[in-house]
């Protein structure tokens, strides 16, 4: 009897594993065409640069396709750190950072503005025993705002740039 169940079991399960076959995302990276042109970068300016590398490294692999965009890129960040939560003795026990990633996004050769958007996100963070462990969460929420950010302006883009 068990054995049937199993059997059974495991029929289901490889129905519903092959049916997941072929799956392709709508919002794929690799269908967004553009070269980047020229930027500009305001702001905290690290941060803007770590941004527009993660853009640069997306054009970079559509450099030898003739059908890509010209786009130039004003990227702005600014970033807020708060305290939130202290201690009777006034010591800090959490932070929030806030980061405002300004991006506007014009055609090349028109000249059209094609995106101008603001992107505000923050997250909060728990202050640890060290100062040096407080700086690498610090960093950790600081680099998945941006990563946040960044998947955000993939979908914007290929909203635009996929479907003309």
């Amino acid at each position: 009897m068990k054995k049937k169940i199993h059997l059974i079991f495991s029929i289901i399960l490889l129905i519903f594993l092959s049916s997941c076959a072929g799956y392709k995302p709508i919002f794929n990276s690799t269908n967004l065409q553009f070269n980047i042109n020229d930027y500009l970068l305001e702001g905290n300016k690290q941060l803007a640069n770590n941004f527009y590398s993660k853009l640069y490294n997306l054009s970079k692999a559509q450099k030898n396709n003739q059908s890509v965009k010209n786009l130039d890129f004003h990227i702005s960040v600014l970033e807020n750190k708060e305290a939130t939560t202290k201690n009777t003795a006034g010591k800090i026990l959490e932070y929030k950072i806030t980061l405002n990633i300004e991006i506007k996004i014009t055609d090349a050769v028109s000249d059209v503005e094609i995106l101008n958007e603001n992107f505000i996100s923050s997250t909060t963070y728990k202050t640890q025993d060290t100062h040096s462990e407080t700086i690498i969460f610090e960093n950790k929420s600081i680099d998945n705002l941006i990563n946040t950010t960044y998947q955000k302006l993939l979908i914007k883009l290929s909203e635009i740039i996929v479907a003309k």
